[in-house]
């Protein structure tokens, strides 16, 4: 949380210092910050290339007109040298007007001064009061289609001298001081909603406005509430924008500010509209290559969007089986973007044959770098075209169980009984043994092992067993469930209940059902569970039992003893 403390020092820091500005005198403000004397600071432009086509005059950071190139006189040169000779004017108390003169039919637009005496208390004459600078001469390349020379000189005439009177009075103290206190209405109001995104951090927004605002009748509920991470963010976003919407406001009240943000904003276009590289013949530039990719990710997303219409609006109405929509709707799917992607590269200028060499490129960097992925890919492929394994589909895959939710063509996503998603690579589905309860037809055989007491009635047992699954839903009648008796078990007669269901994926809670059945029926028909158990036969025949002498005397001497003992007592 440094950072925002830092920037909101910055900014608090800042404005005082624009409000002490506005609050200055304005000849003061003009000779304690220089205007004169800094045309250059606060008239910086970025026109470094020569063969731009037109650049803008700016004053305080507003567009005025723009200017053209003429023969060795390029348009930026042109721009900066009028945006400094207004800026000029400006800064003079001695400034009259803009004048236009036809020279060669050609217009020319001057800067009229009031000359100064130098001797104080005479006037000079009127045809000696006026001094001329020389401005810029208007052109062609300067008129708007449908404009003459002369109409065009005029019309920026007008603008020149709205703009300078303009700039005058924004350099007024009456005019910084109300931008002074409009700046301090600003930041209060952002300093307010800041506390209040701090706040609802921690707390609800009732709560938090209690917290801000004296005075609002509090609720017994004090208890902070449990954000998310994600709505964290969103707050930390809203301060972000808050911060620098404030600084875009402030900057935009003062002419010098505002002059800032232009040349910031002059110097961002110029990087980003800058050619990086030329491919195909065609310039590149930052701004080109992220509209470039912005344009690829809307058509991902809208072939996407497309292609779940098709599947919730056409593919389900057709009745199809899961898996065939899902083939129908991945191809659809990757052909949209393939067509997308082509017409997209073909009207930036790019000529496919061009990427040829990129292609090869490719093959090689998959042959080496991306073997796992291309196996996967073209296994997916397999899975698609040959449906082995479906959406749907009940599998066991190594020691994963469950079913498929979605098959990709790199992977597919096993949802397990325990419903936790596994991803399981299409390779590993053609490269080993993968169990498919679903392939063809979905019913499945059910084995249930069971054992009983040695001496049961086997006729009963197997009664029992086939009562328990003929009570049951969700087992089949056709095929019937079967009992075979399988063997003679160490403690136990072992039989074997077959039943066949039609949903694989709930054979364990069938199971378990069962076994609760049929042990309710051998609780009722007395038949037994046995537990393991083993014989032991001892022969005693040849088994000597010998103690050595000292201990049968101290024995014979113990037992002397406890008799003597008890003969005593009875005395």
């Amino acid at each position: 949380m440094w950072f925002k403390r830092i920037g909101k020092a910055v900014l608090i820091m800042l404005s005082v210092f624009l409000i002490v500005v506005s609050n200055l005198d304005s000849g003061l403000a003009q000779s304690r910050f220089n205007f004169p004397n800094t045309n250059q600071l606060e008239n910086l432009q970025f026109y470094s290339d020569p063969d731009i086509a037109k650049a803008p005059v700016v004053v305080d950071g507003r567009k005025i007109f723009s200017v053209g190139k003429i023969d060795t006189n390029p348009a930026g040169e042109r721009a900066n040298y009028i945006s400094t000779e207004i800026l000029a004017a400006i800064n003079d108390n001695n400034y009259k007007q803009i004048a236009v003169e036809e020279q060669e039919q050609r217009p020319i637009l001057y800067i009229v001064y009031n000359k100064r005496s130098e001797l104080p208390g005479i006037d000079l004459p009127a045809s000696n009061s006026e001094d001329r600078r020389y401005l810029f001469t208007v052109t062609g390349v300067d008129t708007l289609p449908g404009r003459s020379n002369r109409e065009t000189a005029l019309d920026l005439k007008q603008n020149i001298e709205q703009a300078i009177a303009t700039a005058k009075k924004e350099r007024s103290s009456a005019y910084l001081q109300r931008q002074g206190i409009i700046t301090c209405v600003l930041l209060l109001i952002a300093l307010i909603l800041n506390r209040l995104f701090n706040q609802l951090q921690t707390y609800p927004l009732r709560r938090a406005i209690q917290r801000i605002i004296p005075g609002i009748r509090s609720t017994t509920n004090t208890q902070p509430s449990n954000l998310t991470t994600l709505f964290r963010l969103k707050l930390g976003f809203a301060q972000l924008i808050l911060w620098l919407g404030t600084i875009y406001l402030i900057f935009r009240l003062f002419p010098w500010t505002r002059n800032w943000l232009y040349v910031l904003y002059s110097l961002v276009a110029s990087t980003f509209n800058k050619s990086i590289f030329n491919f195909g013949g065609n310039e590149f530039s930052i701004i080109n290559l992220l509209i470039l990719i912005g344009l690829f990710i809307a058509a991902i997303i809208t072939s996407g969007y497309l292609t779940n219409l098709l599947r919730t609006n056409v593919l389900q109405a057709t009745r199809m089986t899961r898996g065939s929509q899902e083939i129908i709707s991945i191809i659809t799917k990757y052909g949209l973007i393939s067509l997308s992607t082509v017409v997209l590269l073909q009207a930036y200028g790019l000529n496919l044959s061009s990427l040829a060499l990129i292609g090869s490129a490719l093959g090689v960097g998959i042959g080496f770098g991306f073997q796992d992925i291309a196996r996967n890919f073209a296994s997916g492929i397999v899975l698609l075209f040959e449906r082995s394994i479906q959406v749907g589909d009940f599998i066991q895959v190594g020691q994963h169980l469950g079913v498929v939710e979605e098959v990709r063509t790199r992977s597919i996503v096993l949802k397990t009984l325990d419903r936790i998603a596994i991803i399981v690579p299409n390779s590993r589905l053609l490269s080993e043994e993968v169990i498919n309860w679903n392939h063809r037809k979905s019913v499945s055989r059910l084995h249930l092992p069971i054992g009983v007491a040695y001496g049961s009635d086997v006729v009963k047992v197997k009664s029992a067993l086939l009562q328990a699954a003929e009570e049951h839903l969700e087992v089949l009648r056709n095929p019937q469930p079967q009992v075979f008796f399988t063997e003679f078990g160490d403690s136990s007669l072992n039989f074997e209940l077959l039943v066949w269901t039609s949903d694989p994926s709930r054979q364990a809670p069938l199971k378990s059902d069962l076994y609760f059945r049929i042990e309710e029926i051998f609780r009722e028909q007395q038949i037994d569970v046995p537990f393991p158990q083993r014989d032991v036969n001892l022969k005693l025949d040849d088994f000597p039992v010998k103690l050595p002498q000292q201990l049968e005397a101290h024995l014979l001497y113990l037992l002397k003893g406890l008799i003597a003992n008890q003969y005593s007592n009875h005395k």
